[in-house]
């Protein structure tokens, strides 16, 4: 059942959501990330980030990407949630996807944490957003990382970037 909160609404999610990963931790594409903060976890918060494409995955780690990295794989994932709060079309959605680490590393809170921890802080499982350069995509980033509501729907390939990549 969808339902309004102050920021977003909250809907139930049950589709498909893609990820890219390094190739060594293809085995196990489930797992919540590794860094310990990110555009909407910190302090040790679980957060699983993937997107609604397979073309919105490789949008959302283009910044991350470098010529020397690591090979990467692509996995398709299913997601059954009854709890995301959906901010896409929202007055918050590009607020919620602004570039944050900058700011973060000047020292102050990733300005998008709020949104996270009012999803949380709700009882939300996720929450949906719009992708900051492509806002005609949108990327899923689950808190309850589980096999209840998260599983592997398909083998792990290998990825390349679709664009030119610094080195």
């Amino acid at each position: 059942m969808a339902g309004r909160t102050g920021r977003g609404r909250v809907i139930s999610f049950c589709g498909p959501v893609w990820r890219i990963l390094f190739a060594d931790r293809a085995a196990k594409p489930c797992a919540s990330v590794r860094a310990p903060e990110g555009r909407l976890h910190h302090a040790g918060q679980a957060a699983l980030y993937a997107s609604l494409s397979a073309e919105g995955a490789g949008v959302a780690i283009r910044r991350y990407v470098r010529a020397d990295d690591a090979p990467r794989v692509i996995v398709e994932l299913a997601v059954d949630a009854a709890r995301i709060l959906d901010l896409r079309t929202t007055p918050q959605a590009q607020a919620a996807s602004v570039v944050w680490q900058d700011i973060r590393a000047n020292g102050a809170p990733a300005p998008t944490w709020v949104y996270s921890e009012h999803a949380r802080a709700t009882g939300a499982q996720g929450m949906i957003y719009a992708s900051r350069s492509r806002p005609d995509l949108s990327h899923l980033v689950l808190f309850e990382v589980s096999s209840s509501i998260v599983r592997a729907a398909g083998p792990a390939l290998p990825w390349h970037p679709p664009y030119p990549v610094c080195a």
